[in-house]
């Protein structure tokens, strides 16, 4: 079946809830067994997918949304989380210990970088960061102690996209583990796993929830690392709110509606910003001339409503000026949902492998499902704004 009927229908069975089309809500931490022997049984099979031991472990919802996303992204078991970055500490932790080394994309979001930095290495995992463009040449930094390459593509902030299937080819040599943040793509758009990936990590708070009330994370592993995953999460006590698990199943719905939108939204608006006299580069690999744009078109089948825009040197004022009177646009962290969104950035703060040279402002802007002509208007009033400030200046 395509994406938008296994969307639409993945996750629920009417014919088991009464013909009730959703499935309902379990809010629960103690289940009760009838028997001795049920509840032996039960302890026996406590880590299977899809079997109710106590609520912390999962209920039918959340097993409605692991089964949906595990099929949409061609996995053996998904587990679900708090929030992404719980999912990616979950899955980082599952696969690394004291004396182990990993190499993370040096793009990756800045709160990886920063368990990264103040907990794996604290607990003595040795942490590289590597250059995203570095394709098969990540083996030459492959040490005899590497356990887990972690990928984000396109990267955070700046969205060079990586060379999957040659990095995991390399890391399947050595016998490491690979894992991606594939919050951007969703599993509509790209499968990790179809391109040697072992775990697939979600930050569902965006795109899947779509409509920002709800923090969720997902991590999708295949049959050799789903084992080791499940049981790290039980360990650490890691389990998702049945309400924002339910938010997530009502979100899938309309992943594939909302998702052609906001990429049909974001390729217009990001052509739109190209012909702008105020913009240097547009940084989406959606479009031709993006220098992630071959093997975005290789590997990838749509784009998300997120991207770059690189400005001309404007002054941090002439930039507050333009910000802070846009009336569409939304200044605030996350994207994913229905509202468009923009933030200044600054990438430079979290490289350590590569350099960001630019040195004028960046903004990443998330488009979401109003009127294309309501946010240019907006964007325009914004840019003339820039310009008058900076000819104050």
């Amino acid at each position: 079946m395509k994406s938008d009927t296994l969307a639409t229908h993945l996750g629920r069975d009417p014919g088991k809830n009464h013909g009730i089309v959703n499935p309902p809500v379990y809010h629960a931490s103690t289940v009760l067994f009838p028997t001795v022997e049920k509840l032996k049984e039960t302890e026996r099979r406590r880590l299977e997918p899809g079997h109710t031991h106590y609520g912390r472990m999962g209920t039918p919802t959340s097993f409605a949304l692991e089964e949906a996303i595990t099929t949409l992204e061609g996995g053996h078991g998904a587990v679900t989380a708090s929030s992404g970055l719980g999912a990616i500490c979950l899955a980082l932790t599952a696969c690394l210990k004291s004396g182990d080394h990993a190499l993370i994309a040096d793009t990756a979001y800045h709160p990886t970088r920063t368990f990264c930095n103040e907990v794996l290495s604290k607990y003595g995992v040795k942490i590289d960061y590597y250059d995203p463009l570095i394709g098969a040449g990540i083996e030459e930094l492959i040490q005899g102690n590497t356990r887990v390459i972690f990928m984000e593509s396109p990267g955070s902030l700046t969205f060079e996209v990586q060379d999957v299937p040659a990095i995991t080819q390399a890391a399947k040599k050595h016998g490491i583990t690979t894992m991606i943040d594939n919050t951007w793509a969703t599993p509509l758009f790209f499968n990790p796993l179809d391109h040697g990936v072992d775990i697939s990590i979600h930050a569902a708070t965006k795109y899947i929830v779509g409509h920002a009330d709800a923090m969720l994370g997902i991590i999708v592993a295949n049959q050799r690392t789903y084992p080791t995953i499940r049981n790290n999460a039980v360990r650490f006590g890691q389990s998702a709110g049945p309400d924002d698990i339910y938010l997530g199943l009502r979100g899938l719905r309309t992943l594939p509606t909302r998702l052609r939108h906001h990429q049909d939204q974001g390729l217009r608006l990001a052509k739109w910003l190209q012909k702008r006299s105020e913009v240097i580069k547009v940084l989406h690999p959606g479009l031709e001339g993006d220098q992630g744009h071959t093997l975005w078109k290789r590997d990838f089948s749509g784009a998300s409503g997120l991207f770059g825009v690189l400005l001309n040197d404007y002054t941090d004022t002439a930039v507050a000026a333009m910000l802070d009177g846009l009336k569409l646009f939304g200044m605030g962290y996350s994207w994913g949902g229905f509202e468009s969104l923009i933030l200044p950035v600054q990438p430079a703060l979290s490289r350590s492998a590569t350099v960001w040279s630019a040195q004028t402002p960046l903004l990443r802007i998330h488009v979401g499902l109003e009127s294309l002509q309501d946010l240019t208007a907006d964007l325009e009033e914004g840019f003339n704004r820039l310009n008058d400030d900076k000819l104050k200046g």
